[in-house]
């Protein structure tokens, strides 16, 4: 990819920096600093080149929510002005004052319906902005939105440093050293049967938990009461009898007699799903202790129910491990976050759903038109 470090000289260039800054809030307040600090890179470095650094992003699902916090919380970090809506002429206003070296903050772009849409007035007018255009948004890669793609049509575009991390260390995770473990987690097994059916080719063992190990009980005819299951059936799905394949041996249940662990074979009709057992969580550990390449997305239980147990010793046994260790998923990265580990797995991403789309792919639509 090109890289922006390949851009040449940046001083006193308008450049539209396109960063990942969908950060957890609470109170108002910023309440999981990790992908604000994996941000600082390439902000830093355009600050350093004496660029003229317009920052755009998104945060939350609804249009209201603000990026207001995350503002405040990077003004700890760097010299950087509120700019408001990129629409607006106070913010046109505030552009023409920038000097060199100068960070303007733009507002939640999903509040402007053409983000999303990739809408061709919205992409123009973005691009209006800068001489230049820098994509260091990894966990928005796999959207083609006005931001990440429509822009990237119309200026000279490079990876920001960040983003060229991710696709570099996830690259190297698609070709494991042996023996290999992949771990998924997670819901949604329309989306991530393509990633199975890969992986289980890639790597030596696949092991499947969270709510995605309910769909594959409910195909091998096991009682699974009224867990969480997918839109999709995997009766017929032919690696159901692989070999590679590696599913919980016991589980966590909720029910009228309360939470209890069982063997998968003894689930009532009347009791959930919830999360891995202890046997399971024991078992994933000979896997780990052997394994020489580690690739993990998705926890394994309820984890906004705070059923947090087997992600969280999960993620304990594979940062003790002298794997290369691969993790993402906004709940592992959470769990890891949590336990204050992080520095302890070779590459922890800042994507969840364009991780899961670079392993399926190699590559996404945003990430080639910066190649």
């Amino acid at each position: 990819m090109r890289k922006i470090t390949e851009a040449g000289n940046l001083k006193g260039k308008y450049v539209l920096l396109r960063s990942s800054l969908n950060i957890p809030l609470k109170d108002g307040k910023v309440r999981n600093k990790f992908r604000l600090e994996r941000a600082l890179p390439t902000l830093r470095y355009l600050h350093e080149q004496g660029a003229r650094t317009i920052v755009i992003a998104h945060i939350g699902r609804k249009p209201e929510e603000t990026l207001k916090p995350v503002f405040e919380e990077l003004e700890k970090y760097l010299p950087i002005h509120w700019g408001g809506s990129v629409d607006s002429e106070g913010f046109r206003q505030r552009k023409e004052l920038m000097g060199d070296g100068d960070i303007l903050m733009a507002e939640n772009l999903r509040q402007n319906t053409g983000e999303e849409e990739n809408e061709e007035k919205f992409v123009t007018l973005l691009a209006g902005l800068g001489e230049v255009y820098v994509n260091d948004a990894f966990a928005a890669a796999h959207r083609n939105h006005a931001s990440t793609y429509g822009v990237a049509q119309k200026l000279p575009a490079y990876a920001g440093l960040t983003l060229a991390e991710e696709v570099s260390e996830l690259t190297k995770a698609m070709s494991p050293e042996h023996p290999s473990l992949f771990l998924l987690g997670g819901a949604k097994f329309e989306t991530k049967m393509p990633l199975v059916e890969k992986y289980l080719e890639e790597y030596d063992t696949v092991f499947i938990g969270g709510a995605l190990t309910n769909d594959i009980l409910k195909a091998k005819g096991y009682e699974i009461g009224q867990s969480m299951v997918s839109d999709v059936s995997l009766a017929d799905a032919p690696f159901l009898n692989n070999k590679k394949l590696l599913i919980p041996i016991d589980v966590i249940v909720d029910g009228p007699n309360g939470r209890q662990a069982k063997a998968v074979e003894a689930v009532s009709p009347d009791e959930k799903i919830l999360d891995c057992g202890p046997m399971t969580i024991e078992m994933l550990a000979t896997y780990i202790e052997k394994a020489k390449t580690i690739l993990w997305n998705g926890p394994f239980g309820a984890y906004e129910m705070g059923y947090t147990q087997s992600t969280e010793i999960t993620a304990r046994h594979i940062a003790a491990s002298d794997a290369f260790t691969v993790i993402g998923g906004g709940d592992t990265v959470a769990a890891v976050e949590k336990l204050e580990i992080n520095n302890l797995f070779g590459f922890v991403s800042i994507g969840g759903g364009s991780m899961l789309t670079l392993l399926e792919n190699g590559s996404t639509p945003v990430i080639d038109l910066l190649k």
